[in-house]
């Protein structure tokens, strides 16, 4: 199937792990992800966002060169399994010699600490993708929950600084690719306004069916999907599940069968709606794999699978599922990346 997930929190968690004495491996490790599950789950790529937790720092650029280490040990340790890639043909090497991929990104901007040379630092180290915020303010731009953690109100005001517009331009010129995931929604307009290539939104959902500020408007989705962009489909339940999503099931016009787990269901809801407004061109997977909360009926690496047959079965193409499996992010890659 060669799945493509674009992001989780593995590699921060290996590394607190480590902080508090406790090994574990990227190959079979207790963690949400590891490769033994990918290989079970048919998997070709995995991104790996080093993950900047900006209220437990003294140096968010140090913090992250941290975590670069950390990954890089675990490609060492695994490379009969798995190696670092930079562009797609490094992917399509990679399966030809029956190896996972890892692209290695980044969340919250806060880890250039203002600097564009530092930008270029990651861009060096193999970073091909970065999240411009997380939950907090930072040098780029603002988040989209305000003062107080409001879920529903999105920020529509605060958008990027001077820095961020410059950062994203570099971005853009470096060959990286620029995510909007928690970024306000005033940051997403400002990104569409100050670049030109397609850009991502790693790991969110539609707020139409789930209304929490994590989410994307429909005039974002159609928006990213005009400019060729991929949103990945995030398996968090607070963001799968909302309260507005019964008035809109007639709508979506889904015939969902009665056995399904609630987590596919709900996956399924956010797809077909994403696909009825901007193409089933602009989806992709972004799970947030060992950074959310599990619960039951989540998707888990190893059943991607029964996943994909879940949404043929559920009113898509089976080309359509491969393009949301690995297609779209795939063409993405090659567009941004060169």
């Amino acid at each position: 199937m060669n799945m493509i997930d674009m992001h989780c929190d593995t590699i921060y968690e290996i590394l607190e792990a480590k902080k508090r004495g406790e090994i574990i491996s990227l190959r079979d490790g207790r963690l949400m992800v590891n490769l033994n599950k990918m290989k079970q789950g048919g998997y070709g790529v995995q991104n790996f966002a080093l993950f900047v937790k900006q209220d437990e720092r003294s140096s968010a650029f140090e913090t992250v060169k941290e975590l670069i280490a950390t990954f890089q040990e675990e490609m060492r340790a695994n490379s009969d399994l798995i190696s670092q890639v930079t562009t797609a043909d490094e992917i399509l090497e990679n399966q030809r010699a029956g190896k996972l991929s890892a692209f290695l990104t980044i969340e919250g901007g806060e880890a250039l600490e203002g600097s564009v040379d530092k930008l270029r630092y990651l861009y060096e180290q193999g970073v091909r993708m970065m999240t411009l915020t997380w939950n907090y303010p930072n040098e780029i731009g603002f988040p989209n929950f305000k003062q107080g953690l409001d879920f529903y109100t999105p920020n529509l005001e605060d958008g990027l600084t001077e820095t961020g517009i410059n950062v994203v331009q570099e971005m853009e010129k470096l060959g990286m690719i620029i995510d909007v995931s928690h970024l306000s929604d005033a940051g997403f307009y400002d990104v569409l306004k100050y670049t030109k290539k397609p850009f991502v939104a790693s790991h969110s959902n539609a707020r139409a069916v789930s209304p929490w500020v994590r989410n994307l408007s429909d005039d974002m989705i159609v928006k990213l999907a005009k400019r060729g962009g991929v949103i990945g489909i995030n398996f968090c339940a607070d963001f799968l599940k909302g309260q507005r999503k019964s008035e809109i099931i007639e709508t979506i016009g889904l015939m969902a069968s009665k056995d399904s787990s609630a987590g596919f269901y709900d996956i399924l809801c956010h797809t077909r709606h994403m696909a009825n407004i901007g193409g089933v061109e602009c989806i992709g997977i972004g799970s947030d794999f060992d950074g959310i909360p599990g619960y039951e009926g989540m998707p888990t690496p190893d059943t991607m699978p029964q996943l994909a047959e879940y949404l043929c079965k559920n009113g898509f193409h089976e080309s359509e599922v491969d393009l949301i499996m690995h297609g779209n992010v795939m063409r993405l890659y090659r567009e941004v990346l060169g």
